[in-house]
């Protein structure tokens, strides 16, 4: 198969960052793929679900994708990758954090950028459920976060043979001011929308289910109008449900940026210079990157976009370029 280039050229017309952010979202069409669901279980009584596509061979590699924030396994980029790995003879199963695979979760709690445990937990059943299988994970925004910060944090001890993150928010603090500028700051309001709504269902079903505890809890948030920032929601929201003191504790705990240099594993990072959500002195300088990773930073991209080819026919160079760098480990066929 002919090598996949590393640099990243923009379809015509979409050479705009916001217009690479939002074609997927916006205007990419639903990748119709078969997946099973499982349910996982975790420790405290909550659940994660797993969608998986592929070979059901033992030995065949699997790679585990994490989403981004409001996001779920339904995700164009999501569901686009695993019908690229598929196509490889190579198995793959989405990760839905908890609350979005389309049910709330059971717990007060849900995810945020640094919930390394929860990936832990999904690696330790992949492996037990494929322990001849080569392991891999690729992680978007939200997901390349929690990933970086799992692999800095386990070092030699990932339990994953490869791994690839993509437009990440290093420093969660830097982003949450980013994304507040400009036209940055329509991606703020639908998040905010998105994460609001996201609480007051779980009050609603911790109500109807008759949860008094768990719907207590999110009462003593207090109201949830008026969040206009995420320094607002991370602070009210996210930073009392998972024992931060407060959004700055939470971000300086949960950034991926300072767990860069225990990296062991070998891992790919694929950056966009103009992407919206991030500044580019977050990005991190080459000394603090381990030996084992590989940043790759292109010009263009917007997040989570590098869409490629024309308007009419476009392309998706992250689902060419990833499958082909993990195939390049030597785990499996390339």
């Amino acid at each position: 198969m002919p090598a996949v280039p590393e640099h990243f050229v923009p379809a015509l017309g979409l050479g705009n960052p916001h217009l690479q952010t939002l074609w997927g979202p916006l205007w990419r069409k639903t990748t119709p793929i078969e997946r099973e669901r499982e349910r996982l279980w975790l420790d405290d009584g909550d659940f994660l679900d797993l969608d998986w596509h592929g070979p059901h061979n033992v030995k065949a590699p699997v790679v585990l994708v994490l989403h981004g924030l409001t996001g779920s396994s339904n995700s164009p980029y999501v569901a686009g990758l695993q019908q690229a790995l598929g196509n490889r003879g190579w198995a793959s199963v989405a990760l839905n954090w908890r609350g979005c695979s389309g049910e709330p979760n059971l717990l007060p709690r849900s995810y945020h950028s640094g919930v390394s445990e929860d990936l832990a937990a999904t690696i330790a059943h992949l492996r037990a459920c494929r322990p001849l299988a080569p392991l891999f994970a690729v992680g978007y925004s939200l997901g390349g976060n929690v990933l970086l910060k799992h692999l800095g944090e386990t070092g030699h001890n990932s339990q994953l043979q490869g791994a690839v993150a993509v437009s990440v928010p290093f420093r969660l603090d830097q982003c949450a001011d980013r994304i507040g500028q400009g036209f940055s700051r329509f991606y703020q309001a639908h998040f905010m929308r998105s994460l609001v709504t996201y609480v007051r269902n779980k009050q609603r079903k911790f109500q109807h289910d008759g949860r008094h505890e768990g719907l207590q809890t999110l009462t003593a948030l207090g109201p949830l109008e008026n969040m206009r920032t995420f320094w607002d929601f991370d602070g009210r929201v996210t930073a009392p449900l998972h024992g931060f003191s407060d959004a700055a504790d939470y971000y300086r705990r949960a950034s991926s940026r300072y767990f860069l240099g225990g990296i062991s594993t070998p891992t790919l990072v694929i950056q966009a210079a103009d992407d919206p959500f991030v500044f580019p002195h977050s990005l991190p300088e080459p000394g603090e990157l381990s030996a084992s990773t590989r940043f790759e930073l292109h010009a263009r991209g917007g997040h989570v976009g590098f869409v490629e080819g024309s308007l009419r026919r476009p392309g998706y160079y992250l689902e060419r370029r990833i499958p082909h760098w993990l195939a390049s480990l030597g785990h499996g066929r390339a």
